[in-house]
């Protein structure tokens, strides 16, 4: 974008080049606070860029301050104070504490505001919160602190947690909350290291979203990255941690002898003999002679303690008109299966800012990233769920295998190898992932700061190059005769330009603020696909590349695909309070979309309002509340991130005559949908009260979420498929509450105590015609029907299990004579005493009815300690990985289904018995194979302990030492690794490990 490249470069120039020295005075001074000197407070002369921080002794110096000049005083967590210069040089002062800070300013859409002047619903989290969380991406550091917002923890190194706000309303893919950071559009944030962080902000309404339009839809999060001051002396800070992660709660498989139980149980001659061949290979146990002298416990034999690391190094501070803040950092984190599986990051980062006058300012904000994920073999993670613990891992009997003599259940008389170790070691999945981020902006003030406009432009540019090998390798039908490389690489383009022009004045007891912009984007993406086969001098490590010369080795799979898409928006805010009591905030924003040729543009405004009735007169005399306020919202977001078009294209051959002779032809036929937005529409009434002189904070939200024109799959009979169109509406609403108690018991001593709940309803109001959506597979589905909640398990409804005979011939609903006590008891529902497909029922939802977190915070003198909670109640989990093991027999089972399956009357009234598994009576979906997915889980509990370098003498800088636990126990019920499944549908996900790590803080 040619405008973009110019602005870039006068900014970079204007940056590293421009300065204006100042006539004035001589401005010096402390601040303080009640307990001493403040460090790291903010300075800033009113109605110009110029300003400082506090040193470490809480001392400033501001130079070419006006005589007349307005001094701002601010730091979190404290009053900010404007103090009049009338001349003076040196002005010292001590910051009040305000313990919610209710002044405190929070970054919005385009701009800041003050969280007591809010409408609508936002949740701030702070750097020192998130650096308690040792983990790659920020958002893992977030879960269970902040009330509306569902994190699912992803296991495998490198993966991205799944981030819901306020449910889901999207039926497809679309569902990915916007990440602002430092004002440029991302859909995930894996490239930033958590310690740039200063704040995260969550916008959780439509209200407070509705600046952004169409990018919206799912929530937003704003994040600032750290800066530097001006007239600060640079502070070098190393921060770090290692340590060691740990699998939990494991999977327990049935045992050797478990297993041969469930054999001989299964009425199967081919387990019967599969258990003989295996002691007549390996011998029979000197401890059970039954049994083969084999018990593999496969999960131990495959998983290892990973090592995490990470280490960050930045540098920040500034002169008289340049403020800068560098940094540099290196996470690597190892996997839990015991191959090349591991994810690795190395980040560099540039903040400039300079004021080239009172009223002129620029900037410039450069990430480099550079991250290299192995990913795990999939293969090898199911096979050793289903594989016999009968078999070793290494079978010096099996010549026939090469390279290596892995054990094969075949040899034996089962199907499939079962053995995971060939693909974790000829199989290899590596991601290199490149980006480079830039963000330069210019910002003119003026009428004495009234006025002030911005112009930003952001480039972020991204290539991820993934190449999938497989050496060859021979292991009975399993075999991979021919070396193979899958090569994928996509380049990413995304260019945003704002320019903004923002008004704030205050008449008397009226303040106002306006804001006026207007937005371009411009987004493309390219991708290369290459498989080639045959290929000498293969290697895991070393072979990235493809020779494309070789015509021969190719496959019939190479491919090029890309689109690109822009946008112009045009946005505008109103914010005014009158005495601070009465708050009216208003946004308008028009989006045009490429995406959309019927209807490229769309509308999305909001207004919202608020009483801060604590500033009434009446409430003077109160001796309750220092803060209440009620706050209403309404607002429309789009979402232009579905499919713009879709359709079927379908040729059928038909039989004619033609000049009275038969002739064969086709008939082609045609069905486009023209798409539009899908609209977000949300009100919100909240609350917010603080008592007890500032002790105890109350927020609390109630909504209700539409989303409207959602894009569901609907089925057009003339071409027998489904076609993506706008057709339904999507529901979700919900109680949020948070309450926070803070207590100074002396200046030695102070502890917080919080908590926080949310409730969720999703439902569909509006379907097409028949009223329903089915999706999952046709052993396994899911139903989206009007009422109900989306992707819910579709299935029948258990009672128990068949004890005797007697029990199955007194039900009228047993038709079929194979029926046998073992088999599970199904719910005639509606009583036709017929079991089939109109007994299906709604039978668990993916989404939580409650998700809830807390916090405990002590400090007492040099020593801190924090313990973090969180869990969820309500969802389901569809046991999947269990369901595949039934339906695909010849494989292991765990040992929960083992030990209390059904083996005789009186047993067992849940399980069926080992026979009845494998039938197709026992194995249709139903509440047998879904599992409450509730759990409540200790999410972090650090110690912490600061050596004052004044201790040390001379001038030592501070050390903290933390001790950290993260996630180390969970409580659930679920026969799982982990409850916590993005989809509801567990294949066999990934572990999370519990992580115990050592970490230390310096500045010098």
């Amino acid at each position: 974008m040619k405008i973009g490249k110019q602005l870039l470069l006068i900014c970079l120039l204007l940056t590293f080049f421009g300065a204006r020295a100042q006539q004035g005075i001589n401005v010096t001074g402390t601040v303080s606070d009640a307990m001493g000197p403040l460090p790291g407070a903010s300075v800033v002369v009113k109605g110009t860029t110029k300003g400082t921080q506090t040193d470490f002794d809480g001392n400033y110096e501001l130079s070419g301050v006006q005589p007349d000049a307005i001094l701002i005083f601010s730091y979190i967590g404290f009053s900010t104070q404007e103090i009049s210069v009338d001349g003076r040089t040196d002005i010292s002062l001590t910051l009040q504490e305000d313990t919610q800070a209710l002044d405190e300013v929070v970054v919005i859409g385009y701009g800041t505001q003050k969280k007591s002047d809010l409408t609508g619903s936002i949740a701030t989290v702070k750097a020192e919160e998130i650096e308690k969380t040792p983990a790659a991406n920020v958002m893992q550091s977030l879960q269970g602190k902040v009330s509306g917002v569902q994190i699912v923890s992803a296991g495998s190194p490198g993966d991205s947690p799944t981030v819901r706000i306020r449910g889901v309303g999207t039926y497809g893919d679309a569902t990915n909350v916007l990440y602002v950071v430092d004002g440029m559009f991302y859909s995930n944030i894996d490239f930033l290291n958590p310690k740039d962080i200063k704040t995260v902000n969550v916008l959780k309404d439509a209200s407070s979203s509705a600046i952004y339009g169409v990018r919206a839809a799912n929530g937003v999060i704003i994040i600032e990255t750290k800066d530097g001051a001006l007239n600060q002396k640079p502070v070098i800070e190393y921060d770090g941690y290692t340590g060691v992660q740990v699998a939990q709660n494991v999977v327990k498989m049935a045992n050797a002898e478990q297993f041969v139980t469930m054999a001989n149980e299964s009425g199967s001659a081919a387990d019967v003999q599969f258990v003989l061949n295996a002691m007549q290979r390996y011998g029979r146990s000197r401890v059970n002679p039954n049994i083969p002298d084999v018990n593999t416990d496969w999960y131990d034999e495959i998983m290892r303690q990973g090592i995490i690391q990470n280490h960050s190094l930045s540098a920040t501070g500034g002169g008289e008109n340049v403020s800068y803040s560098l940094g540099t950092n290196y996470f690597s984190q190892e996997g839990l299966l015991d191959m090349k599986n591991e994810y690795e990051r190395f980040n560099i980062r540039a903040k400039v800012d300079a004021n080239l006058s009172d009223n002129i300012k620029v900037g410039v904000n450069n990430i480099f990233s550079n991250a290299t994920q192995y990913r795990p073999e999939n293969s090898a993670w199911f096979k050793a769920y289903f594989a016999v613990p009968i078999i070793p891992v290494i079978d010096p009997l099996n010549t026939a295998a090469d390279p290596t003599p892995y054990s094969n259940a075949q040899l034996l008389g089962y199907r499939g190898t079962q053995n995971p170790f060939p693909d974790m070691e000829f199989n290899n999945n590596r991601l290199k992932i490149r980006k480079i981020l830039t963000s330069v902006y210019l910002q003119m003030f003026f009428f004495d700061g009234k006025v002030n406009y911005k112009s930003t432009y952001n480039h972020d540019f991204s290539s991820l190059e993934e190449r999938y090998v497989n050496l060859p390798y021979l292991l009975g039908n399993n075999v991979e005769r021919i070396s193979q490389i899958t090569r994928v690489q996509n380049n990413f383009s995304n260019q945003i330009w704002d320019n903004t022009i923002t008004y704030t004045d205050s008449y008397g007891d009226h303040d106002l603020t306006v804001l006026l912009g207007s937005s371009y984007r411009d987004e493309s993406r390219n991708t290369f696909r290459a498989t080639g086969q045959d290929i000498t001098g293969i290697d895991l490590e070393t072979s990235w590349f493809l020779d494309f010369a070789n015509g021969e080795s190719f496959i019939n799979n190479v491919g090029e695909s890309g689109n690109r898409f822009y946008g112009l928006s045009f946005f505008g805010r109103v914010s005014y309070d009158f005495k601070d009591r009465y708050l009216l905030y208003a946004t308008m924003r028009a989006d045009g979309s490429s995406k959309f040729t019927l209807d490229p543009w769309g509308y999305f405004p909001s207004v919202g309002a608020g009483w801060v009735i604590s500033q009434e007169p009446f409430m003077e005399n109160n001796s309750v509340f220092d803060f209440l306020k009620l706050r209403a919202s309404w607002g429309k977001l789009g979402n232009d991130n579905v499919s713009a078009s879709a359709g079927s294209n379908t040729i059928q051959v038909i039989q004619a005559a033609l000049d009275d002779q038969p002739a064969e032809g086709v008939v082609s036929t045609n069905v486009f949908s023209n798409n539009t937005w899908e609209v977000i529409e949300e009100m919100n009434f909240g609350l917010n009260a603080v008592f007890f002189d500032n002790q105890l904070s109350l927020d609390a939200d109630y909504y209700i979420r539409d989303t409207e024109n959602a894009i569901l799959p609907v089925f057009v009979p003339i071409v027998n498929l489904f076609v993506d169109t706008n057709a339904g509406v999507i529901r979700n609403q919900g109680l949020e509450l948070n309450l926070n108690w803070t207590k100074q018991v002396s200046d030695d001593f102070n502890y917080t105590i919080g908590a926080n709940f949310t409730t969720l309803k999703n439902k569909a109001t509006q379907l097409p015609d028949p009223g329903y959506i089915d999706g999952g597979t046709a052993e396994f589905r899911q139903r989206t029907q009007l009422g109900g909640p989306l992707f819910a398990f579709y299935g029948y409804e258990t009672t128990g299990v068949y004890q005797n005979q007697a029990q199955i011939e007194a039900d009228p609903a047993v038709t079929s004579a194979d029926v046998v006590p073992g088999d599970l008891i199904y719910k005639d529902q509606n009583g036709d005493n017929i079991i089939d497909d109109d007994d299906r029922v709604i039978i668990g939802s993916i989404l939580p009815d409650f998700t809830f977190g807390g916090n405990v915070g002590v400090d007492y003198r040099n020593w801190g300690f924090s313990m973090n909670f969180y869990g969820q109640i309500g969802n389901q989990i569809l046991n999947r990985k269990r369901g595949e093991v039934i339906f695909t027999n010849d494989t292991n089972m765990d040992a929960d289904l083992a030990i209390n399956r059904w083996h005789g009357e009186g047993t067992s009234n849940t399980y069926p018995s080992s026979a009845g598994l494998r039938k197709g009576w026992n194995q249709r979906l139903s509440n047998f194979w879904v599992e409450d997915g509730d759990f409540f889980r200790i999410q972090n509990i650090q110690l912490s302990y600061t050596i004052l370098g004044d201790k040390l003498g001379g001038n030592m800088p501070d050390t903290k030492l933390t001790l950290t636990a993260e996630r180390p126990f969970t409580f659930f019920d679920y026969n799982g690794f982990n409850p916590e499944v993005p989809d509801g549908v567990d294949r066999q996900t990934y572990p999370v490990p519990a992580v115990y790590t050592l970490g230390v803080n310096v500045k010098f």
